[in-house]
This record gives C-alpha cells, structure tokens and sequence, in this order.
C-alpha cells in the first residue's frame, strides 16, 4: 500500500523559513520522480517543485530561487526546504508520486505577521 506522510507546516512570519518533508513507503521510492504542489483554498492544486530520479529539480516560476527541492533515497524522504517565504505562499502543500494518484494528506504553511 502506497503511503506519503507529509510533516513540517506550520505559522512562519513573512520573510521566514519552513523545510516540508514527504516520506514514502509502499513503492521503490529510488525509481521515481517526486513532486511537491499546493492548493490555495478555492483553487486548483498547482506544481510548485519536481525532482527527478537523478534529482534533477524543476521549479514553478514563483518560487524559483527561494524553494529547494531535494531527496534522500535512503530515508525515503522527498524535502521542500522554503525560504524568504511570502504571504501568498500560505496553502495547503502536498506530496506526490509523480505522474500517479498517489497523494499526501497534505500540510497546512501559514505565512503571516
């Protein structure tokens, strides 16, 4: 059974930092690409990150440069390191398998003075 437990949300103040992390299990973690999205209330889900199986990441636009996404295949641990966060990043944050339906429960990031 695919499982993907995200943790590390929570209030940061503007200009701050947060690190998600999305540990998986279920699946060899080590052949697939992961993904990080969030979802702003009333919103489709949007990509935000994507690491590749050689850990060759991809950005969206508006985070590019402040977020980092990494993995560590021998946690089975895909991170989303946030920083100079801003109020507009505040949402929902999930995990994903890459190109499947396998989704976290996501995280909540509050970002706000």
């Amino acid at each position: 059974q695919v499982q993907l437990v995200e943790s590390g949300g929570g209030l940061v103040q503007p200009g701050g930092s947060l690190r998600l992390s999305c540990t998986a299990s279920g699946f060899p973690f080590g052949l697939y690409a992961m993904s990080w999205y969030r979802q702003f209330p009333g919103k489709e889900r949007e990509l935000v990150a994507r690491i590749s199986v050689g850990s060759i990441p991809n950005y969206a636009g508006s985070v590019e440069g402040r977020f980092t996404i990494s993995r560590d295949n021998a946690k089975n641990t895909v991170y989303l390191q946030m920083n100079s966060l801003k109020a507009e990043d505040t949402a929902v944050y999930y995990c994903r398998r890459t190109g499947t339906n396998n989704w976290g429960q996501g995280t909540q990031v509050t970002v706000s003075s």
